[in-house]
């Protein structure tokens, strides 16, 4: 079969994400890569080191190139712009997350690209991780009962060069923006929908315009309570990036729990994958057993881009759509109106 073509908007100045992605593309042996599109000076090199053809918009990339798809990994508030013309070309589009800026920016590109007939996936990586899938298919398959609730730990220590770029102190450039959105999708494709949002933050230890820490408190629709506890300046192990061994930026740790799922009849832990149960009699008084869960584990962002190409190829459906990576961010914009506020956000009725 004749490789996939596929152009990279930003090739890694806006957090490194384009350069996992270029990375990705040179390992897959049904990849290719047509072009890298971005202006800034430093992408040159980055271009070079990977044998591709720079070009300094999306629009000459698409143009000269005619790819089979385009990874966007520029600049939040390019997305929208930048998937449209992907639409416009009829070349589907993987956008990292978030989907966009606004909502209303996302229900836009959500309804082009349905409109139009061409696929526009949205980069909320973990949800192609083994690990994540196996999850999913215990609580659907009613492993845990019926849920009750979840809790989630998001804490870790950013160092202080990661706030010399100026975007991460200020607004949208917090950890609810860059981190926690990833546990809002894991927590709707894992768990459900969420009905109802609260939240409190606090800049006090940094004093930056963004927050360093939050309390999250979410009610799904289906009734179970979700509680997060969200820091990027925490000295703490019990975050997925560290934990999960998925980013090989980070150092490996033994594993620690992240993620804490109960239901009436069971409960699981992630990343271990530890489902607790009881044997007989459901009671305080009688003892609990642990089944380790056997996965195979595999890199998330290598399965993306398998599901990209065949999502593009027509062979498979977005596993994260416009639409759906719209709602996550509905629900973490959410998060920020809650703190802000101190109001409860309803999301759904």
């Amino acid at each position: 079969m004749t490789k996939f073509r596929v152009g990279v908007v930003g090739a890694g100045g806006h957090g490194g994400i384009g350069r996992q992605h270029l990375a990705e593309i040179a390992a897959n042996a049904d990849c290719a890569l047509a072009g890298v599109a971005d202006p800034a000076p430093a992408a040159r090199e980055i271009a070079d080191q990977y044998g591709a053809k720079l070009y300094p918009t999306l629009a000459e990339l698409l143009a000269g190139e005619r790819p089979d798809g385009v990874i966007i990994a520029a600049p939040n508030q390019l997305h929208l712009s930048l998937a449209l013309d992907c639409i416009a070309a009829g070349v589907p589009a993987l956008v990292e997350k978030p989907i966009t800026v606004t909502v209303a920016e996302g229900r836009e590109l959500a309804e082009a690209s349905e409109a139009a007939g061409v696929p526009v996936l949205v980069g909320h990586h973990r949800r192609h991780n083994p690990l994540i899938a196996r999850a999913k298919e215990i609580v659907a398959g009613g492993g845990l009962g019926r849920l009750v609730s979840a809790t989630v730990i998001y804490t870790h220590f950013k160092p202080a060069e990661y706030f010399n770029l100026a975007w991460r102190r200020q607004p949208g450039g917090g950890p609810i923006l860059i981190n926690l959105i990833h546990e809002i999708d894991l927590i709707r494709y894992i768990c459900g929908d969420i009905a109802t949002v609260q939240a409190i933050a606090s800049n006090a230890v940094r004093g930056f315009e963004v927050e360093d820490t939050a309390g999250v408190l979410l009610r799904l629709v289906n009734g179970a309570v979700v509680a997060i506890t969200l820091s990027d300046t925490a000295a703490a192990p019990w975050s997925w990036d560290l934990s999960s061994g998925e980013s090989k930026l980070f150092p490996p740790q033994p594993p620690v729990q992240t993620h804490f799922l109960s239901g009436d009849e069971g409960s699981l832990t992630l990343p271990t994958l530890d489902h607790w149960r009881y044997p007989g009699v459901r009671s305080w008084h009688t003892p609990i057993s642990r089944h380790a869960v056997d996965v195979t584990r595999g890199n998330p962002y290598a399965e993306q881009l398998k599901h990209f190409i065949a999502v593009a190829r027509g062979q498979a459906q977005p596993l994260v759509s416009a639409r759906d990576g719209m709602r996550t961010l509905e629900a973490t914009l959410a998060v920020k109106e809650a703190a802000q506020t101190g109001a409860t956000v309803r999301l759904v009725d």
